[in-house]
């Protein structure tokens, strides 16, 4: 399924998320010390022992390799969230799902002693799966052996592999960052309208720049610049265009876009105009429309 351009482009929370978490994964798990930052019901004493920094490093540490390779793929595919409502609210989004699935974790440990989770950004990426399910379109569909499958079942069972990599202990994280993820759609308390102050975001943004930006060659810096003061120059309606013309060179000749994919797009709370010039710059890809809507929506 496609999410839009490729690499960590406008997406520099997930571009820091996969080198944090595999980094450290690496380092921790070549050293046997993966087992030591996992949550089990003797996190009950963690506050009486002063070792706090376990409910910090749980969700950053993969404790196997294939819930590694899972989990990172999982990370970097739902940057597109990240696309989608900026980095500001990404960010909260990070925290929120974190933060509340440790709460839950401990809890089911309080309630079932004798158990141990296994550690990762669980919060995160199952909460990334209740936005993925309710507002990501199905583009295609096709049948294997007459079982039917869509452009998003490889991303399920991706996330169903992760979820049962460990059983028990990788089944109650996974649960409790969809239940994260549900209370986040959901705005309880407007959480969806929260954002760090934008002096605070900007420092940090300023602070962990050279570990976050890109290095982009001489030509696409070239590009982008010459895109970007069109865009500023021109007026609301072509300056939509121009974001697509950047990406995508137009088509001359091309079918009516589906009315079905206009009045889904519509439906997600673009505007009809925009939705028939994101098909058309697309060639009715669903997918690549609404990854286009997406991301002038950010800009």
């Amino acid at each position: 399924m496609n999410v839009g351009p490729a690499g960590f482009y406008n997406a520099p929370v997930t571009k820091g998320i996969v080198l944090i978490c595999g980094l450290v994964s690496v380092l921790v798990g070549t050293q046997g010390g993966a087992r030591v930052c996992s949550l089990s019901y003797q996190v009950l004493s963690v506050v009486q022992k002063l070792e706090l920094w376990r409910l910090v490093t749980s969700p950053c540490v993969f404790s196997s390799t294939p819930e590694l390779l899972f989990g990172l793929y999982l990370v970097y595919f739902f940057r597109v969230f990240e696309r989608q409502i900026g980095s500001n609210k990404y960010l909260v989004f990070l925290l929120f799902s974190t933060a509340f699935t440790t709460i839950l974790e401990v809890v089911t440990l309080a309630a079932f002693r004798g158990i141990s989770l296994t550690p990762g950004p669980y919060g995160l990426i199952f909460a990334s799966f209740v936005p993925f399910f309710f507002d990501i379109p199905i583009s295609t569909r096709f049948k294997v052996f007459g079982a039917h499958f869509s452009d998003k079942s490889f991303v399920y069972l991706a996330g169903l592999q992760l979820l049962l990599s460990s059983w028990k202990r990788s089944l109650v994280p996974g649960i409790c960052g969809m239940i994260a993820g549900f209370i986040y759609k959901s705005n309880v308390l407007r959480i969806r309208r929260a954002k760090f102050p934008e002096g605070l975001a900007a420092a940090t943004a300023q602070l962990f720049s050279p570990f976050m930006s890109g290095v982009s060659s001489p030509s696409t810096n070239g590009r982008a610049n010459a895109s970007r003061e069109a865009t500023n120059a021109a007026p609301p309606d072509q300056a939509f265009q121009n974001r697509f013309v950047a990406t995508e060179p137009p088509l001359s000749a091309l079918l009516p876009p589906p009315e079905e994919s206009v009045s889904t797009l519509v439906a997600m709370g673009f505007i009809r105009e925009d939705a028939l010039q994101a098909l058309a710059i697309a060639r009715n890809d669903m997918a690549t429309a609404t990854n286009f809507l997406l991301e002038s929506q950010v800009r």
